[in-house]
């Protein structure tokens, strides 16, 4: 599975001292590009066969700080016929900090509608799906 490792800026930490809520989904969106960069093809075609983000999760178990450096491991789990499923774990070292997932809708921009997951999209995620 591949793993990314995003840099904690000074802006991702709140009042309190730790990266604020918000700025996990945009960890998630980071880890979600670096994995589909894994993937697919460098010159897959976005417009054609795209996706679109129709559910976020975000579960925080431990809050995490500007020093740290932490893992998001992330994971396809769920296959359908238009959507899919990417779950993602960051890590501190051994330690859970947060659990999340995104519902993702397979989309042809030029279109405008929804499209079946592309085959190769679909073989590359079923071979990674756990």
């Amino acid at each position: 599975m591949p793993s990314y490792s995003p840099e904690i800026r000074f802006s991702d930490i709140d009042a309190m001292g730790h990266v604020n809520n918000a700025v996990y989904l945009s960890y998630f969106e980071q880890a979600r590009i670096f994995y589909f960069k894994h993937i697919l093809d460098q010159d897959w075609d976005w417009f054609k066969h795209g996706i679109l983000v129709a559910r976020n999760e975000i579960n925080y178990a431990a809050p995490i700080f500007q020093k740290d450096k932490i893992e998001i491991i992330t994971k396809c789990t769920h296959i359908g016929t238009k959507s899919f499923t990417i779950t993602y774990e960051v890590m501190r070292g051994s330690e859970v900090c947060s659990t999340g997932a995104s519902v993702l809708v397979c989309f042809d921009y030029h279109q405008k509608t929804t499209i079946s997951i592309p085959d190769d999209m679909r073989k590359k995620l079923e071979s990674l799906k756990v």
